[in-house]
């Protein structure tokens, strides 16, 4: 995907509750890296958009999408490169992210069940994806003693399921009592990685 300069359709999905939070600082800097690397970057926040997040019958009834979630869905579409932004909550991705995920990522858009295969039809193949996630625990100890789970939900269960991949990874941690130098550490990291699609 891309065009022939080898610019990318880039979407950065802020998954945070509160613009006002270092995660919501590292999608916008993604962004805003993106492109100035030369690519097409759009940014989603999930806290600007109205969606009721609890799929209330599973896929026995369709749910009807609200404008905001058809937007989201078209933007997908759009991006040949994904990245989330979420912080880490009770070793999970927050309410807010799961619930946009259960609503968009649907049978017919991001999987296809097929009669008589075990695994579905990957509709999102073709698409890449950053995690920048952040946390209040040393990322070593995340990985080390809770086995990362909420980057595991997100890259084997969700994305590489629907056919997103490499999916890589950025965690910073902890972000409580991080000091300025750390944050801008992590902020240039950030830029490195936009550059670097």
């Amino acid at each position: 995907m891309g065009n022939k300069t080898g610019s990318r359709r880039v979407l950065v999905i802020a998954a945070h509750s509160s613009q006002q939070t270092f995660g919501s600082a590292l999608a916008a800097a993604y962004a805003a890296a993106a492109t100035a690397a030369g690519h097409e970057a759009r940014l989603l926040e999930l806290d600007r958009l109205a969606f009721d997040p609890i799929l209330h019958h599973g896929y026995k009834v369709v749910q009807e999408l609200e404008p905001d979630l058809k937007t989201a869905q078209e933007l997908i579409t759009w991006a040949d490169h994904l990245v989330f932004a979420y912080p880490v909550w009770w070793g999970s991705i927050p309410a807010l992210l799961k619930g946009f995920l259960d609503r968009i990522m649907l049978p017919g858009f991001a999987f296809k069940y097929r009669k008589g295969k075990a695994f579905p039809d990957k509709l999102l193949a073709g698409r890449s994806a950053h995690l920048l996630v952040t946390m209040d625990t040393p990322p070593w100890y995340f990985r080390l003693a809770y086995r990362a789970p909420a980057i595991h939900q997100m890259k084997k269960t969700t994305l590489e399921f629907c056919g997103v991949t490499p999916v890589k990874t950025l965690l910073c941690g902890p972000v409580l009592d991080s000091t300025p130098e750390q944050r801008s550490k992590w902020l240039a990291q950030v830029h490195d990685m936009a550059g670097r699609i």
